[in-house]
């Protein structure tokens, strides 16, 4: 049994690949610094995920909590209060405020001058935290602590720094500040302070874990006073915490009957739903309802509100939105409609296709016919010309232009005109000659490579 055990104690030891307690508190404590490069550097990730969060960009938003510093100061405030170094978690503190203020400040100003203002269902997600937002921090800060103190630091620190998300709630509260609106902000504001504080607890417990050396021995009354205030804060940000997950648990569940009930009242009777909105919050609840073409008379609207206590829907009131107007045949009359403006289209689209095919010629067969009835024929061009006869006529005539070496005789010129109105069927026919040296000043010069 005791092998057993060794070898179960053997696997979950932190102490295995562990780096030296003087290296990693170096490293946390050049790391909590808001100076220089760090600031420019969270300025700039600050603006990127406002920038993500605008455009509802995840990958965006990622990025931003990949490039962001602000980690650094959350570790440091841990390993301050797990090893007793006021100091440190004073220092740490002041960093994180500086951050804060910066981050709030650069995503405000972004935010007020960006002209995209409506809220994106990235900004949204970001106003109500529940539990499983502590959970997120609080683990994913174990890994964050346990990740630092490794000699091998691998990969967990930027995937730490995806699942805390510290950025995109400081984002969203500047968001909140920039459109007055208090509901983001302290929404928000109590996302970034969760991720930040179960970050630092975390971070807490694992410098315990590993026997960490303390900076100062304190009696045990500091002992019981630094543990009561670590459950205090705890207790103060993870009810209000519970009860948000509380209220998403219940909104899940009501909007699950509220599907049930649409699906067994309406569409599996063939009546069409093509308006929902449902008003979780409001006492009593609302769910107003569209319908394309079916009318209730107030009997059966009533009968339909009795009906919602069937489903477990309580304290909800059916509103059915509906006017004198047949929605289905104004959408019918408008797809007639927009078929028609579409014959329409088609309609002059065959007739310009028509008009070009009449004004087109195959000068390639036309050259190789008449090569055979008049070798001194070198190339040709044929086209229909438009000329005007006066302000309110005007007529199309085929021209012919050919190139030959010298001008063909009349009784040529007189023969080719005649086969051509034979084999074009066309009435008037003109031709012209263009030399053939002027011909060949148009020919572009071929570039020989080199």
């Amino acid at each position: 049994m005791r092998t057993v055990l060794n070898n179960i104690f053997t696997y979950i030891n932190l102490s295995k690949g562990e780096e030296e307690k003087t290296k990693v508190l170096d490293f946390v404590k050049s790391s909590i610094s808001f100076r220089g490069a760090n600031l420019w550097i969270l300025a700039c990730a600050i603006v990127v995920a406002s920038v993500g969060l605008n455009v509802n960009s995840t990958a965006v938003i990622i990025g931003a909590m990949l490039i962001s510093p602000l980690m650094g100061p959350i570790i440091g405030a841990g390993f301050g209060l797990g090893i007793y170094d006021f100091d440190l978690l004073k220092k740490s503190l002041k960093n994180l405020l500086i951050a804060t203020i910066v981050g709030l400040v650069v995503s405000t100003i972004y935010f007020y001058i960006s002209p995209f203002k409506e809220a994106q269902p990235e900004l949204l997600s970001r106003t109500a935290p529940n539990i499983y937002d502590i959970l997120i921090a609080f683990f994913g800060g174990l890994v964050g602590a346990i990740a630092i103190t490794r000699v091998e630091k691998g990969n967990p620190i930027p995937g730490v720094a995806i699942a805390t998300a510290l950025m995109p709630p400081l984002c969203t509260a500047g968001y909140g500040l920039a459109m007055g609106s208090y509901k983001f902000f302290f929404g928000a504001i109590y996302l970034y302070s969760i991720n930040c504080v179960f970050i630092c607890i975390s971070t807490f417990f694992i410098v315990k874990y590993l026997d960490y050396p303390t900076k100062k021995q304190l009696d045990e009354k500091l002992q019981k006073r630094v543990k009561y205030i670590i459950t205090g804060l705890i207790i103060v940000l993870i009810l209000p915490s519970i009860y948000f997950a509380y209220q998403l648990i219940e909104e899940k569940k009501y909007q699950q009957q509220i599907d049930l009930f649409i699906h067994n009242e309406f569409t599996n009777k063939g009546i069409t739903v093509v308006y929902k909105k449902t008003k979780f919050i409001e006492k009593p609840k609302k769910l107003e309802l569209g319908f394309l073409s079916k009318r209730y008379q107030p009997d059966e609207i009533k009968k339909l509100n009795q009906s919602l206590k069937e489903y477990e829907i309580k304290d909800t009131k059916l509103i059915v939105i509906q006017d004198t107007t047949d929605l289905k045949s104004d959408i019918l009359n408008e797809i007639n409609f927009n078929k028609s403006k579409l014959s329409q289209k088609d309609v002059s689209i065959l007739n310009l296709k028509k008009q070009l095919a009449a004004n087109t010629y195959d000068n390639k067969a036309l050259l190789a016919e008449i090569k055979i009835l008049f070798p001194e024929v070198d190339n040709i061009s044929m086209s229909n010309h438009t000329f005007n006869e006066n302000s309110d006529s005007t007529t199309t005539v085929p021209v012919l232009i050919y190139t030959s070496k010298a001008p063909l005789e009349n009784e040529y010129t007189k023969k080719m005109t005649l086969w051509l109105q034979q084999r074009l069927a066309k009435k008037d026919i003109e031709l012209y000659r263009r030399p053939l040296k002027a011909f060949k000043k148009m020919q572009p010069k071929k570039v020989v490579q080199k």
